[in-house]
């Protein structure tokens, strides 16, 4: 029993509860996002299929996975495979069927070049 409290005996440090900084995670009141979780105004089609004007691209392929899992638009035989329906067609360049590897690459030109 010496033994394995002399080895499990000092995870409880590992254990503990981890204490939130702020400034340790990079999180400050009033600042803005930096690369993907940056917020941009985006293309008017994307526009109005998420609902909002400007948009994070990490928020924008969130709110296409919503859709895409609310309604059930993926193939059931090839769960890598995307069935678009007529709201997504507008932002995937009329496509009707795009593999998931490939929503960001058609989601870049809905977004602005930063300058």
């Amino acid at each position: 029993m010496t033994g394995f409290s002399r080895v499990f005996g000092g995870c409880r440090t590992l254990m503990a509860k981890a204490t939130t900084n702020a400034a340790a995670t990079g999180i400050v009141a009033g600042k803005e996002g930096k690369g993907i979780l940056k917020t941009v105004p985006v293309s008017k089609t994307l526009a109005s299929f998420a609902g909002e004007s400007e948009l994070s691209r990490a928020t924008a392929v969130k709110k296409v996975w919503e859709h895409i899992k609310g309604n059930n638009l993926q193939n059931p035989e090839n769960r890598k495979e995307i069935i678009c329906d007529d709201k997504l067609k507008t932002i995937f360049e009329g496509k009707d069927k795009v593999g998931f590897t490939e929503i960001a690459k058609l989601l870049s030109p809905h977004f602005p070049k930063s300058v």
